[in-house]
């Protein structure tokens, strides 16, 4: 193989993510046909997928590589936290100006938001914010940023997904008024949302009933696809933001449901 320009952090990164997804998606893949399709030497794909397999992100056998059930890569934090980081980035940057100081916040434990952390850390003029999370992760983020206050909401907690569940958290948000709920969604179809695991689509009911105002913020991988339950449609919310490699199918959905979408253009990874 002829020498290459040697990439960035971010985009070794980016490749391993998109080989965590195939491999996901066929649930299983030889590792000499992952080189192949990947364009890079087999010793190369051999150290992306040590990393990944460290990260218990899937298994490497011998000479293949293993997804982990579908369950587990659709909700692990340990997976999603790395996932589409360039569109997370302009999707938090885009919200970041309708977070006004002295106003309370719902964040759900979307690794969506996890982005906005730094965002707000640089807001000079935020003041006094308070932040009401049910992710752990998220708390941690938020707790460096200046002016911001963080209240974590316990109850039982997922190990795997960093945050905590249950009555003790849907009983907390039925006490609290919000003025503003940022949020994300495991799956999006046809304007309908759906979630994995219903504990958590009934913290995100919570979140909804609790905001004055709701905003859903989904990268395009998001959408056409479904989960176990259902948990409500877009509607619930004042507007959608995604990015523009959402199909358009789905943007007409979310209109026929009046609801006001807007995309932003993630940036490519640097060479």
């Amino acid at each position: 193989m002829s020498a290459r320009t040697r990439l960035s952090q971010a985009a070794v990164e980016e490749r391993r993510q998109a080989i965590l997804h195939h491999v996901a998606e066929h649930g299983e893949s030889r590792i000499d046909d992952l080189a192949r399709g990947f364009d890079v030497s087999l010793m190369t794909m051999h150290r992306d997928l040590d990393d990944l397999a460290q990260r218990h992100l899937l298994r490497k056998e011998r000479g293949r590589a293993v997804a982990f059930p579908a369950l587990t890569m659709e909700t692990a934090t340990r997976f999603r936290e790395n996932s589409a980081l360039a569109a997370k980035s302009a999707l938090c940057a885009a919200v970041a100006d309708r977070v006004k100081p002295g106003s309370t916040v719902l964040m759900d434990d979307s690794t969506t938001l996890f982005p906005l952390a730094p965002v707000l850390a640089q807001l000079d003029q935020l003041d006094q914010l308070t932040v009401v999370t049910n992710s752990v992760g998220l708390a941690r983020r938020l707790g460096r940023a200046p002016g911001v206050n963080v209240t974590l909401l316990g109850g039982h907690y997922h190990g795997d997904f960093n945050s905590c569940t249950g009555s003790a958290v849907t009983r907390a948000l039925s006490k609290i008024r919000a003025d503003l709920a940022l949020m994300s969604a495991t799956a999006v179809l046809e304007g309908r949302l759906f979630h994995p695991l219903q504990d958590y689509a009934e913290v995100k009911l919570a979140m909804l009933a609790a905001a004055e105002q709701a905003l859903l913020l989904a990268d395009h991988a998001k959408f056409g696809k479904t989960a176990t339950y259902a948990y409500g449609t877009v509607a619930d919310y004042h507007a959608v933001i995604t990015d523009t490699r959402t199909p358009e199918a789905e943007f007409a959905a979310i209109r026929e449901l009046g609801v006001r979408v807007e995309t932003v253009e993630p940036e490519e990874p640097a060479p």
